[in-house]
């Protein structure tokens, strides 16, 4: 199958519970197959070998089933019917024994696509003799899907019959929106229309509804007068950087001597359609040449890894295919079930009053929250990328601080900002991908969400240094600290308790889906047990609680579904609150050292022999397990590792 098909639509084997005669293929797409509401269609193939006495291996029942969905079926079925040659004379046992199937087939509406009297034994003959296959399309309002068979186009697979091409019309392609083109938009324009913008104030004191309305329709007026100034184009899966309009008129001289060629059937014709066939070739060929020399004569820091992935092979994304979940749906079910397990709801809150202890949002730090942030960073529902708001933001600094300051002012996270898409990526380098933890699952919010996030992720850090929330051998995602202070700290520990010349091991930890285990609950009561600004508690809490996700991969049913656990991996904010979350995990240990870089964590010890730090590493081990299970946390076994 090309990649395009794959990248677009989900597609699971269906095995048959009588035997591995009968294979088949489901293929998936939420917009329905052939124009039909039917998310589904399958593609069997039976191999009916004949079993004593008057059997096959394939019942009429297995391969011929009453679907609600479209179904076709090939394969060598081993009978013999008038149906697919009246010409053939058939004996009485050859009758009998395909009767059921050609019975069983027109009552359930399937229609014979065999061409009678066209054999598909390998070498092809008229041998009166040869056995016939029967594919089939059911059911009847889906026969317009087919368009033609033959057994003649592909090479021999070594079998005594000839493998049949068949072409269905392709499913229900996705009709992409039209996307906004934002590095063509009319700045002048945008300028001219946005410098006076004013946004009004919300009512005060509101509810948590109201606020949401007000920031809704706020954003929402926003954003279409952003759109109208940028041009839009409708993307294709068939388009092309570096398609030319000589292309064009190329191609379309190769199809149409192509076809006049397949009119004619004469060698002039034939000759000329090949012609046409290698100058278009030879077109394309010099015009991506040309195209990848203009892009490389261009290239810099800003698109480098732009330049990898054009030369690097395309690679279609795995679909998961998980234990008792036979399509999309319940695929989706079992993922989410994986990675983000119910819990209690915080309580809502009734009216909304600005908390005096919230500093007033700044234009500075708006600025240096869209400095940090990329302008290739994948945006979420709404599509507007971070060089949108940076336009913004430099025609109109006042535009998003009045957006904002009201939602840091009521420490409220809006649900409008809320709901995401969940990109389903598939762990390097697993063993099989038949487990939801092969997955990982990174959340695109919408990009003005993100800048508030990177506000709050200033704000909070500062908070948790002073209030002493962070541990002091945590070095992850921490402004000033990286891995390499954390290779720094634990090979000075391992040099310094060598020196006694004792022997020294380290136990490497990793949390289990760490960040999809924070409870809002327990982070809040952490946060006001140091003491933490009410505004900040307010707004950590409602950031966690009340999301909802869409799980986005090929094939997917698109089904929206609230998430009352966990902080979404891919947001600005999330590694700081999950830092807070495990830092009771740390532990200070006697000639020993405990370092944590955001879920990954090492136990140092040292004694005179490798066996006594090996029982201080068990009994340590203990001790973090009874603390991870206290804040509903564990350690994943694989990726435990100890070194002497």
């Amino acid at each position: 199958m090309s990649l395009n098909f794959l990248q677009k639509f989900a597609v699971l084997q269906f095995f048959s519970s009588e035997r591995d005669d009968f294979r088949a293929l489901d293929v998936f797409t939420p917009q329905g197959c052939f124009g039909s509401n039917f998310p589904r269609f399958r593609i069997g193939n039976a191999y009916a070998r004949p079993l004593p006495p008057n059997l096959h291996s394939v019942s009429p029942e297995a391969a011929l089933q009453d679907l609600e969905f479209s179904h076709l079926v090939a394969g060598d079925f081993n009978i013999h019917n008038t149906a697919t040659d009246p010409s053939r004379p058939v004996f009485a046992k050859e009758e009998s024994e395909s009767a059921p199937y050609f019975s069983l087939a027109t009552d359930l509406g399937f229609t014979l696509l065999n061409t009678p009297g066209i054999y598909t034994r390998f070498p092809f003959s008229e041998d009166p003799q040869t056995k016939c296959d029967i594919p089939g399309v059911g059911p009847p309002a889906h026969v317009p899907a087919f368009r033609s068979w033959d057994a003649s186009l592909l090479p021999s697979t070594g079998s005594d019959h000839g493998p049949i091409y068949i072409a269905l019309r392709p499913p229900t392609p996705h009709n992409d929106k039209p996307r906004p083109r934002w590095q063509e938009a009319d700045c002048p324009g945008l300028t001219d229309r946005l410098k006076n913008w004013q946004i009004a104030p919300p009512p005060d004191p509101p509810s948590p509804n109201q606020l949401d309305k007000w920031f809704s329709s706020a954003l929402s007026t926003l954003t279409t007068v952003i759109e109208h100034w940028a041009p839009c184009t409708r993307p294709s899966p068939k388009s092309q950087a570096w398609w030319t309009p000589l292309l064009t008129s190329v191609r379309k001289e190769f199809a149409i001597t192509t076809r006049k060629a397949k009119r004619l059937r004469t060698p002039n014709s034939y000759t000329t359609a090949r012609q046409a066939k290698l100058s278009y070739f030879k077109a394309s060929k010099r015009a991506k040449a040309t195209y990848w020399a203009d892009f490389l004569a261009t290239t810099s820091p800003d698109n480098f890894w732009t330049s990898k992935q054009l030369v690097a092979p395309r690679k279609t994304s795995r679909f998961p295919a998980l234990p008792n979940a036979a399509d999309p749906v319940t695929i989706t079910n079992a993922l989410l079930d994986h990675f983000f397990l119910p819990e209690d709801l915080l309580p809502g809150r009734g009216r909304l009053t600005k908390n005096p202890s919230a500093s007033p949002l700044t234009k500075e730090e708006i600025r240096l929250a869209l400095s940090k942030s990329s302008p290739s960073s994948a945006p979420g529902l709404d599509g507007i990328l971070y060089s949108v708001w940076k336009k913004v933001n430099v025609i109109n600094p006042s535009i998003i601080l009045e957006l904002l300051s009201p939602l840091v002012a009521f420490g409220y996270h809006p649900p409008s900002l809320k709901n995401a898409n969940g990109v389903l990526l598939d762990k390097p380098g697993k063993v099989s991908y038949d487990s939801p933890a092969s997955f990982h699952i990174i959340v695109l919010l919408k990009t003005i969400s993100k800048i508030l996030e990177r506000v709050m992720t200033v704000r909070l850090s500062a908070i948790a240094k002073s209030k002493g929330l962070l541990h002091p051998n945590q070095y992850g995602s921490l402004p000033g600290l990286s891995s390499t202070d954390a290779c720094l700290a634990l090979i000075h520990e391992i040099k310094t308790l060598q020196r006694p010349r004792l022997e020294v091991s380290t136990l490497f930890l990793d949390i289990k889906a760490g960040f999809d285990n924070v409870n809002a609950y327990t982070l809040r009561a952490r946060l006001l047990a140091a003491h933490a600004p009410s505004y900040m508690v307010d707004w950590v809490s409602s950031f966690l609680s009340a999301t909802t996700g869409t799980l986005v991969f090929q094939g997917s049913p698109n089904l929206s579904a609230p998430v009352s656990v966990g902080t979404p991996q891919g947001a600005p904010i999330s590694p700081l609150p999950f830092l807070l979350y495990v830092d009771p995990l740390h532990m200070l240990i006697p000639r020993g050292l405990m370092v944590s870089y955001v879920d990954d964590f090492s136990i140092t010890v040292a004694s005179p022999s490798y066996r006594g730090n090996i029982r201080r590493l068990q009994g340590l081990f203990n001790t973090i397990s009874t603390r991870g299970r206290d804040i509903g946390v564990s350690f994943s076994v694989p990726k435990t590792e100890l070194i002497h």
